[in-house]
This record gives C-alpha cells, sequence and structure tokens, in this order.
C-alpha cells in the first residue's frame, strides 16, 4: 500500500513512445524527480514523494522501458535526446513551467543537458550518485575484465576487494549476453553493488522487483543508445544558471565519488558525501535526503514574513508528545492508563497525541489532545489490512512492507519536533520514530522512551532459510543501532515482566533475546485496563448483563483482520447455543470491520466499536479472540476463560503472545487451520464453565511505567 497516492496522472508521448506521469502535492516550485535507469521505474523515489508533495508540487515519471510507460526495442527511445525530451513533455502536460530537477545515476546526464540548454525551465539541480563521463573509466575496465566502455560499470577501485577473489567474475554480468540469458540474476548482483551498505534486504528485493518488470532484451537495447561524453558534460555544466546541489556516498560502487565531487567543481556546486553510503542514497538515508532537497527548493519560494514566539523556561509547561502505535487498540488502552497515571505524578503535564485511526476515536471518548498533525500520517492499518489473507498476516513482512509509510510518518513526527518543543517523546511501538532516530540521531530533540511488549523479530518456519536469515538480520541492525548509541532511548520499558520475554536467540551468532532485554530495558509488568478492579456482579449489572446470563464475548481487535474468525464464530453459533442453553453471544467488530459483513443468526448480537471494551471482557463468563497480546492479557488479569486463535504467519501472536499466556496457564489455544464451526462450539460449551487458575497478573503496571516516564521531566 502506498503511502500516498498521486492527485492526478497521465502519459505523455514522444517519438510513438508513450510515459506515465504522476503529480503529487500541490505547493510551488514544482520538483521533478527524474527517471534513472532502466532497471527501475519511478517507485524508486517512494520514500522521497510523501515527505515533499506535503511541501511542494512533485512530478514523477516512469522511463522508457519500465513502469507504466512503453517498452520500445530501438535504441533512439533511450537517447539522450529522447530523455531530454521526455522530461519537457511532463513539464508541458503537468503545466509546469520551472521546476527543481532531482537525477539519480544516469539521469543526472538528462538533467544536466535540461538546465543547460533549458535554463527557464529549470531552478536548480540536485545531482545524486552522479554517473556521468567525468573520470576515465580504465580502473573500471580493468577491475571488469576488460569488457568496453559501454558495457563497463562505473566501477570505483574501491570496490574490488569487496566483491570476492575474482571481481572480474561478477562484473562479467554487466553485459548484454548476460542480460538476455540471465537477467533476474544480473539484477540480484547489480543491486546487491547498488547497496553497499549493511542491513539492505528490503531495498535490494525492491530493487529486483522494480527490474523484473522489465526484462533483459530491453536493457540490451537501451545500452546501444547514444551517452553524453566528457566535452557535452563539461560544456553542459559551465552553461548552468542555477544553483545545484550534488550528494554522493563515499562507498558508491556503481559511480566513483570523485565524479561527483568532479560534477561540483565544475558547477561551483555545493556537495554533500554520505560517509558510508552507496549508490542509492534515497532509499537507504531515505531522512537526509529528503531534508537535503527540501533545503534546496526552499531557495526557490518567496520568502514570507516571519513570525516567531519564543517561551522562558519558567513559563513552559510539562509537554509530552505520545505516540501510540495504530496497529490494534491494545496499544491506546495502555497508553491511555499510562497517561493517566502520569499525570497523577506530574501534575499539569500536557499531553499531545501524535496517531491515527482508529486510535484516534478511542482517544476522542476519553477527551484527549489529538495532535491536529496527525492528518497528515499515513494509515498503518489500512496497510496491515491489504497485507492479510483469511485469518493470516505475515507481520514480519507487513511491516518489511510498510517502508515508505514509516518514512513518510517520521518525516510527519520530525516536522512537528522542528516547530514545537516538548519535554519528553514516548513511542509505544512507534516503529518509524525509533528507527529513524537512530540512523539520524542529531535530529533528536527531547527526552525519549521507548515501550514495547515484545523484543525480537522471529522467522515463521514456513519462511525457510530466506526469512531466518532476513529476520536476524534485522534483529541485527536494531542491536547495532543500540550499542551504537544506548543513550538515545532515555529509557526502554518492557511491558511486562521478565519471565514474559521468550528465550530464544536474536539469530545465528546474536545474543538471547531474554539476556539482551534484562540488559537494556526496565520492566513495567503489564498495564492492565481500569476494568479489572471492579467488582464482577457490579460490573455486569451496569453493562446489563442479567444475573446468571451466560455471556460470551467475541472480538478481534482494532486493525480489520479478523473479519474471517468473526464469521466463523457466527456460523458456530446456533451449535453452541444448543449446547449451552440461554448463551448470549455478542461479537463485536470493531472500528475497522463492517457488522453487516457478517451473517448473523437469529439470537446473535453484532456490533461496531465499543468503547471500554475491557469492561465487557472483565464482565462475560467467556470470550473468543484472535491472539492479540492486550486482549488476552486483560482476560488473564480479569481470571476470564478464553478461546484465543492467533493468525497464522504472525509471529508476535504464534510466539510471543503464546508464550506469555503459557507462562499464565491462560486461554485455550485453537489453531484456525483445524477449526470447524462444530469444533469451536464444542470448544465454547468445554471453556465457558471451566474454573480457571491463571498466575496472577499484577495490577500496577501502569503506575510502574508512568514513575520510569516521570523520571525523564
Amino acid at each position: 500500500m502506498r503511502a500516498r497516492q498521486a492527485d492526478a496522472e497521465g502519459f505523455v508521448e514522444h517519438d510513438g513512445v508513450k510515459v506515465h506521469f504522476e503529480v503529487h502535492g500541490a505547493g510551488g516550485p514544482t520538483i521533478l524527480l527524474l527517471p534513472t535507469w532502466t532497471l527501475v521505474h519511478k517507485r524508486v523515489w517512494k520514500l522521497q514523494v510523501p515527505y515533499l508533495a506535503r511541501h511542494f508540487r512533485v512530478v514523477t515519471y516512469d522511463g522508457p522501458g519500465n513502469g507504466r510507460s512503453d517498452r520500445p526495442l530501438t535504441p533512439r527511445a533511450y537517447g539522450q535526446a529522447a530523455q531530454v525530451a521526455y522530461a519537457l513533455a511532463v513539464l508541458d502536460a503537468t503545466g509546469t513551467d520551472q521546476a527543481v530537477v532531482v537525477g539519480l545515476s544516469r539521469a543526472v546526464n538528462w538533467a544536466l543537458e535540461l538546465a543547460a540548454e533549458h535554463p527557464g525551465r529549470v531552478h536548480g539541480t540536485v545531482a545524486i550518485g552522479a554517473s556521468i563521463a567525468l573520470t576515465p573509466l580504465s580502473q573500471a575496465r580493468a577491475a571488469s575484465g576488460g569488457l568496453d566502455d559501454r558495457t563497463a560499470p562505473d566501477l570505483p577501485p574501491s570496490a574490488v576487494p569487496r566483491l570476492g577473489a575474482d571481481p572480474a567474475s561478477h562484473w562479467r554480468k554487466y553485459n548484454r549476453r548476460y542480460w538476455r540469458s540471465r537477467y533476474e540474476d544480473f539484477a540480484w548482483f547489480f543491486m546487491g553493488q547498488c547497496f553497499s551498505e549493511p542491513h539492505s534486504t528490503k531495498q535490494v528485493e525492491d530493487g529486483v522487483a522494480w527490474a523484473l518488470e522489465t526484462t533483459g532484451a530491453v536493457l540490451d537495447v537501451e545500452s546501444q543508445a547514444d551517452r553524453p561524453g566528457r566535452e557535452e558534460i563539461e560544456d553542459w555544466c559551465g552553461r548552468l544558471r542555477g544553483p545545484v546541489l550534488v550528494l554522493h556516498g563515499s562507498d558508491d560502487r556503481v559511480a566513483p565519488p570523485a565524479r561527483g565531487q568532479a560534477l561540483a567543481e565544475l558547477t561551483g556546486g555545493d556537495l554533500v558525501v554520505i560517509d558510508g553510503g552507496g549508490h542509492i542514497p534515497l532509499a537507504r538515508d531515505p531522512v537526509q535526503v529528503n531534508l537535503l532537497v527540501r533545503g534546496f527548493a526552499e531557495r526557490f519560494r518567496p520568502a514570507a514574513p516571519a513570525r516567531r514566539e519564543w517561551c522562558r523556561w519558567q513559563s513552559r509547561p510539562r509537554r509530552v508528545l505520545y505516540l501510540s502505535s495504530p496497529i490494534g487498540l491494545g496499544h491506546a488502552r495502555r497508553d491511555l492508563a499510562i497517561a493517566a497515571k502520569l499525570r497523577e505524578l506530574r501534575p499539569g503535564v500536557e499531553i499531545d497525541w501524535l496517531t491515527q485511526d482508529p486510535v484516534t476515536r478511542m482517544l476522542a471518548d476519553a477527551g484527549e489532545r489529538v495532535h491536529p498533525a496527525s492528518r497528515f500520517l499515513a494509515n498503518e492499518s489500512a496497510h496491515v489490512e491489504s497485507e492479510s489473507g483469511e485469518h493470516d498476516l505475515h507481520c514480519f513482512e507487513a511491516l518489511r512492507r510498510m517502508d515508505e509509510i514509516l518514512v513518510a510518518n517520521f518525516m510527519v513526527f520530525h516536522d512537528l519536533l522542528e516547530s514545537e518543543r516538548y519535554d519528553l517523546v514516548v513511542g509505544d511501538e512507534a516503529w518509524d520514530v525509533d528507527h529513524f532516530l537512530h540512523e539520524n540521531p542529531e535530529l533528536k530533540r527531547s527526552a525519549y522512551a521507548w515501550l514495547t511488549d515484545f523484543v525480537g523479530f522471529l522467522p515463521m518456519p514456513s519462511g525457510g532459510e530466506r526469512e531466518a536469515l532476513v529476520a536476524a538480520d534485522y534483529n541485527a541492525e536494531m542491536i547495532g543501532h543500540i550499542d551504537r548509541y544506548p543513550r538515545l532511548r532515555d529509557r526502554s520499558i518492557f511491558v511486562g515482566d521478565p519471565g514474559d520475554v521468550i528465550d530464544e536467540p536474536f539469530g545465528p551468532g546474536l545474543p538471547r533475546i531474554r539476556d539482551w532485554t534484562d540488559e537494556h530495558y526496565d520492566y513495567a509488568g503489564y498495564v492492565t485496563g481500569a476494568a479489572v478492579g471492579e467488582e464482577r456482579g457490579a460490573l455486569r449489572a451496569s453493562l446489563g448483563y442479567r444475573p446468571g446470563e451466560r455471556v460470551c464475548v467475541v472480538t478481534v481487535g482494532g486493525s480489520g483482520v479478523g473479519g474471517h474468525l468473526l464469521r466463523l464464530v457466527a456460523a458456530a453459533f446456533p451449535e453452541a447455543a444448543r449446547r449451552v442453553p440461554g448463551l448470549r453471544m455478542i461479537l463485536v467488530a470493531g472500528p475497522r470491520i463492517d457488522p453487516a459483513t457478517v451473517a448473523a443468526p437469529p439470537g446473535l448480537d453484532v456490533l461496531p466499536y465499543v468503547p471500554g471494551l475491557d469492561r465487557h471482557l472483565a464482565a462475560c463468563d467467556l470470550a473468543v479472540v484472535q491472539g492479540g497480546l492486550t486482549t488476552c492479557m486483560e482476560l488473564t488479569a480479569a481470571g476470564r476463560p478464553f478461546i484465543y486463535v492467533p493468525l497464522r504467519n504472525h509471529f508476535e501472536q504464534q510466539f510471543h503472545v503464546t508464550h506469555r499466556l503459557r507462562r499464565h496457564g491462560a486461554g485455550r489455544r485453537m489453531d484456525y487451520d483445524t477449526l470447524t464451526p462444530d469444533s469451536l462450539a464444542a470448544a465454547i460449551a468445554e471453556e465457558i464453565d471451566r474454573p480457571v487458575a491463571y498466575r496472577a497478573v499484577p495490577a500496577d503496571g501502569a503506575a510502574r511505567a508512568a514513575a520510569l516516564l516521570a523520571e525523564l521531566f
């Protein structure tokens, strides 16, 4: 799911070739994000478009040969003149008189000619990883085994030791014959060279997926197109009128960093070297690229009258920015409980919430202040739903594929903290903020606390060796972040006790999860809802349940993934009602499932979102739930019998939650693959009268968490 949809789109045609473009945003000036080599398409800019389009008007398009554009098989369609013509046609079609032009790699050639030959159309130029003829290729030819200039990559000598014992055997894949015979293998190889940074599995996978939308035959034809030589490049550089910003990774294995330096010298432009960066920093260091491009484009916006306000220290209230994960409503329930205790410890503290639907509904019911910037957040719950199947959510892969949403939302957070001051930021599984603050530690502006109820990505067995390696790589990156910047998190809080942490290794050669968590986290204990302490008879009466009535509550959380389980329970109700006389069953669809999608037999109540659901859970005789931690632990704390059905491929529910529930001796686990209406009805009849003796859940978790936070003021 995309973080931002296009506001307008269409096609232009030049010399019989149709090219697809998109327009995002409406503010000036316009930023034109050029396509690059045919191997990828305009989605290479996916981490830039949402942020830049909040501040400017952004135009992107697919070059010929990939994406939604034509795939011509004539070299002329890929030549320098044609590429500049496509850019001009897109500018004309989008009504763009003048733009800030941003080019990556080979597109820097087109950007330079566009700016030199059509200066009235270009405000200024940003060149990233410039693959241009400004340095000799002799060293690259030697490293590539003697390939000619047309097929040799721009290979810096520094890359040679990293390619193995025989670098020539690797770079010989960079030729037309190999593209036609083993194109996918070439794509994996080349993307591996584009991303020289560690922990780049997702970026490489994206690049290969985009490459597979075209063919080796197209790449072969494209390689035969003309390219500008050194004299042309130098001539264009000398005629540029607008400013130039050059970005280049010091570990770029595709275009030598010397090319970026030469380009900056010839144009008098600013040079930003990303130390340790590879060829595509817009994917590996998106926050920095976003801020640099924004700062460059701001030069061409009319300056507004400055108006500022500064508050002296003794006049400043204590302020907290609370980030509550919208993936389900469990985070919001515990965060509200913690916030209430924090207000008791620090009277007068002001709490703003930066979050999104469906959490915003719960916060509105509680009278909390949702910060207006929340409206800019890309919807994480909708993404999760788009990744789900029949009672199936591969949450690790869903998180990986949420990368553009996470970057877009971090940029919202960044802009907010740039304009407002907070004493403390609390991130309850705010993956975007935690990751990108560690990647950009200089952007931290306040005390920062991280909350979570699980530690460690665990691979599903069905994912095989690949998933085990990728999960371990993600864990290793997280461990590296904490080791390098141990004080970036002023406090890491585990919502639970030490025994709730699963005792497995993070991966081969990595520490054990429980040992590492003991070293790096404070334990708050589990945060239960307010209903846990209420007298059950009075609670049932206040909710309208009759004395002696046997009540079964069915809920699947707030993400909208549990529709299939709701429908299965509805199908089981007639048989369950026959087995349990007088059974009253209430299905809670939640905020993101339409109750009308559940065919309810007579006697079954299907409700939408129910405020104060924890009170109904504490009052019921039995619950049937999906397997989310908050709901299951509410039932455990309240001492209620329940059946839980973990989502398939959801590592947190399958491993972390199941471990915690087994430790507490709570609930009956049933697997969706073997579940039928009859087997579920039988389980309901067996469990509704079963006495329980769970491990006690202390009720002071919210107070303990709040005390840990209060110390940070």
